[in-house]
């Protein structure tokens, strides 16, 4: 039954917004966000829920985070349809590059860009093509193969590929070989049967995708942690996180958690730009799962124990000397 409506809403998206000024296309998606936020009572409820685990406790005005949210993920889903007409034009209109961005992106090519559901990002791989990158992005199914289809489309828009999720290693292996960027989103759960590492994310353990460390290590190409705070006059400002050496994940596990870390930062200082909505935490691990966790932490805080013995017994000896 849901599926008459969602090619409603999925046709109308991508013919009514697109034609659009881009000031009307964000009221449209402002009100849109505002009816959803009010019908949604399972997401609202796992909204509140996601966000007593990112502060371990009840947060004040916590229906005004989670209205925000709905809002931010409404205009990113608006801007996708926006973009299907004078893709490049729009997204230089809606978004802009920080300094620390265009010079880590001048410099380096290709390079694996991260993120997660955060701000607009969907215009991170944009702005990214705008810098002269040759971009390479995974996609994975909404509702029916029709939607699907129609939203690749209009992801594909810009110039960069979209790549179906099943079967995508090989093709952004070789595309990263080629000398293509490769934009990857890491929040969401992806089992450890399709190639997910438990991780700990805000606390919990999560199973995310450990592809970034992955394409850096065998693809030898920098990685750069980003997202896009939203300005007040509605565009989006790509700003870096942090960046890393393509020898920096060689330690698959311990690269995707200091991933996760740093998008945790800015989570925890930006909630309501995150899609609040989603079931990040429904799955739990197994007993060897989590005593497998438990190791890998151990091990890192014994080694970061270890560096701080070895930098005071060297401040020591200077003193002594």
């Amino acid at each position: 039954m849901r599926r008459p409506f969602e090619w409603v809403g999925v046709f109308l998206g991508y013919l009514v917004l697109s034609n659009l000024p881009r000031r009307a296309m964000l009221a449209v998606c402002d009100l849109a966000a505002g009816v959803m936020y009010f019908f949604d009572r399972r997401g609202r409820a796992l909204a509140l829920a996601n966000l007593r685990v990112i502060y371990g406790r009840d947060v004040v005005g916590a229906d005004k985070i989670v209205r925000r949210s709905y809002r931010s993920m409404a205009r990113t889903v608006g801007h996708a349809f926006w973009t299907c007409r004078n893709a490049k034009a729009r997204a230089a209109a809606a978004g802009e590059m920080c300094e620390e961005g265009k010079l880590f992106l001048a410099a380096n090519r290709p390079a694996v860009t991260v993120s997660a559901h955060l701000g607009c990002w969907e215009i991170l791989s944009q702005l990214a093509f705008l810098e002269g990158h040759r971009m390479m992005s995974v996609a994975k199914d909404i509702g029916t193969d029709g939607i699907t289809r129609l939203l690749m489309k209009a992801r594909r828009s810009i110039g960069q590929e979209i790549v179906h999720a099943d079967g995508a290693f090989r093709p952004l292996m070789q595309g990263l070989k080629d000398g293509k960027s490769l934009g990857l989103l890491v929040d969401q759960v992806v089992k450890p049967k399709n190639g997910g590492i438990w991780v700990r994310f805000l606390g919990m353990p999560v199973p995310v995708s450990a592809a970034p460390a992955f394409f850096a290590a065998k693809g030898k190409a920098p990685v750069v942690i980003a997202w896009s705070r939203p300005l007040k006059d509605g565009r989006w400002r790509c700003e870096i996180i942090s960046s890393y050496r393509p020898e920096d994940a060689r330690d698959i596990w311990g690269f995707t958690q200091k991933c996760i870390h740093d998008l945790e930062r800015v989570i925890r200082r930006h909630p309501s730009c995150w899609v609040l909505n989603y079931r990040y935490f429904r799955k739990k691990p197994n007993a060897q799962e989590l005593a497998q966790l438990e190791r890998r932490e151990s091990a890192v805080t014994a080694m970061a124990a270890d560096k701080r013995k070895i930098s005071c017994g060297q401040a020591h000896e200077g003193n002594i000397q």
